[in-house]
């Protein structure tokens, strides 16, 4: 991961600017991503985890739960937990393109508006894209998170 998305989110939220951006590492997704996940949400529909039935599909073979997606793509963001309180939102997402088994990830990040709510924290929102190792994007949103500011800042 790039020293410039940690040195970002590691950032009081009076020392966040709209427009910078970063990119976040890589995730493969693995067949046991895919059981798994579908084990532990009872998400078990089958053009997840039925090779037979998803070669039949319109995408020729399994793909990722779009959970499964957001929840890797928003562990990627290395936010710091000194920094985040919360996440309010996930706004406007958009599947785009399937992932598959073997998909590496990554999320590429654009802060935009930084909007105080008390003297205590600050709204962030967090523009992201979901891009696979083809540069295909597979998933675009908002993602707001509530941003700690501490006293004197």
């Amino acid at each position: 991961m790039s020293t410039h998305a940690r040195l970002v989110c590691s950032r009081s939220f009076d020392e966040l600017r709209p427009g910078e951006s970063f990119r976040t590492h890589g995730r493969t997704i693995g067949e046991f991503d895919l059981s798994a996940f579908g084990a532990l949400t009872g998400d078990c529909a089958p053009q997840h985890l039925d090779r037979s039935f998803a070669a039949a599909g319109p995408f020729g073979e399994r793909i990722a739960h779009g959970a499964l997606v957001l929840s890797y793509a928003l562990g990627l963001v290395p936010i710091d937990p000194e920094r985040l309180i919360a996440l309010r939102s996930l706004r406007e997402v958009k599947f785009k393109q399937p992932v598959q088994i073997g998909d590496t990830i990554h999320v590429e990040v654009g802060v935009g508006a930084c909007e105080p709510v008390s003297a205590d924290a600050g709204l962030v929102e967090l523009v992201a894209r979901v891009v696979n190792d083809r540069g295909q994007l597979a998933v675009r949103m908002k993602i707001d998170v509530l941003w700690r500011r501490p006293p004197g800042d």
